[in-house]
């Protein structure tokens, strides 16, 4: 424990970071449906956040370099909290569409601080315990936060105000914790025609993953709206995609360091495919019976990511592992800009249960890519196959935080 005292306040910061983010995303979509926005503007905003975050993701550590990690995160954290307040203050699809793009970009830098700092304070004795820990907060942070909507309610003024004072007090612990402003990472290699060659089902799947859950991120608060459910009902399922995907990765990553990858990626997109079918045909038909399918949609929809670049780590060379893995976070991002506003134009013309018919489309095409690899390609061998490790989406520096995994492969 004495080891990970030094990172209590940045833990406590990425715990408040986390949930304000999470808290966003799924007040703007039930706020924007309240003030009248279409599907298609609401799917809108969530390509421009992603966009955001892309752009953020590339130019923040040329700005850690310039400033340092307190200072780029201080600028970053009161741009955030100053957008969330424009938003409160001006209904304006224009300007909502604006300040999303603005809040992407300053979380992807608020994530890559956070994480860049934790890097520089684990060692590889409890940097498995820091790993667990953040992914913890995590869930917790995010799950939670979908209870302040109902609990303050998604109308008025208030909800804006708790964001934006979540994102001020992240502040708090980085001020008064470790005065230390450890050293800029340096930039991350990014060689994305390498990459596609290591792997090219987990380049496209990131892209197509990228594409679905991006789009169940942004628009699943409207679906659940559309059919019926009220504010904490909409917190409840949003939450319970969320912790199915946490319970169901770890057993489904067991299997696949024991067999070849992509028959478990295989058969966990056909079942997070069934699981959209389902969705889609029982829309409106009970909160129970929604509840249930989005838990098994969510434990299969998001473990996706974590085993296709899995699997691309076993094919990757000895020190590949951080480049590998920053790529195909930058393809899932494209995909990501992608999927909120195609999915949203569909539930436009066709109604909320599209938004699942959309995720089957796109895996359907993502399992015959599957398929088709595993018929001109051998699988990895035993001793190519490293340990899977659950991957969050939430810079390229997670990558090097997870390191010691790679170096853990046999080869």
């Amino acid at each position: 424990m004495n080891g990970l005292r030094p990172l209590i306040p940045i833990l406590t910061t990425a715990g408040i970071v986390l949930g304000g983010n999470g808290l966003q995303g799924t007040l703007i979509a039930l706020r924007g449906a309240h003030e009248g926005f279409s599907p298609t503007d609401i799917g809108f905003m969530g390509t421009a956040y992603f966009s955001g975050f892309l752009i953020g993701c590339l130019v923040i550590v040329s700005i850690m370099r310039g400033v340092g990690h307190i200072r780029a995160f201080s600028a970053l954290a009161a741009i955030a909290a100053s957008a969330t307040l424009v938003m409160a203050i001006i209904i304006d699809v224009t300007l909502w569409t604006a300040m999303r793009f603005i809040s992407g970009f300053c979380f992807a830098g608020l994530f890559t601080v956070m994480e860049s700092w934790l890097n520089s304070g684990v060692s590889n004795d409890n940097r498995a315990r820091v790993l667990s820990l953040y992914r913890v907060i995590d869930i917790g942070a995010v799950t939670g936060a979908q209870f302040l909507i109902p609990a303050i309610g998604a109308e008025g003024f208030a909800i804006f105000a708790v964001m934006a004072m979540m994102i001020a007090l992240s502040l708090v612990p980085v001020s008064l914790g470790d005065r230390s402003n450890p050293a800029p990472p340096e930039g991350v290699k990014l060689d994305l025609r390498r990459a596609w060659a290591i792997s090219p089902v987990a380049a496209l799947g990131c892209i197509a993953i990228g594409v679905t859950n991006s789009a169940f991120r942004t628009l699943s608060p409207v679906y659940a709206q559309d059919i019926g459910f009220d504010t904490a009902d909409v917190a409840t399922f949003v939450s319970v995609s969320i912790i199915g995907g946490a319970l169901i990765q770890y057993p489904l990553g067991y299997a696949s360091d024991r067999h070849d990858r992509r028959t478990v990626l295989l058969i966990t997109t056909t079942l997070a495919l069934a699981a959209a079918v389902a969705l889609s045909l029982f829309a409106g038909s009970g909160r129970l019976v929604n509840f249930a399918l989005v838990f098994v949609f969510g434990s299969f929809a998001m473990p996706l990511y974590s085993l296709s670049a899995a699997h691309a780590n076993d094919r990757a060379g000895k020190n590949e592992y951080v480049m590998i893995n920053a790529a195909l976070m930058l393809f899932y991002s494209l995909g990501a800009i992608v999927g909120p506003f195609a999915a949203a134009s569909v539930m436009q013309w066709f109604g909320p249960q599209a938004l699942f018919q959309f995720s089957a489309a796109v895996y359907v095409v993502f399992i015959a890519l599957i398929v088709w690899r595993m018929r001109v390609r051998a699988p990895a061998s035993a001793e190519e196959r490293g340990r899977f490790t659950a991957l969050l989406r939430t810079s390229t520096i997670f990558a090097r935080l997870a390191h010691w995994r790679g170096n853990d492969r046999k080869r």
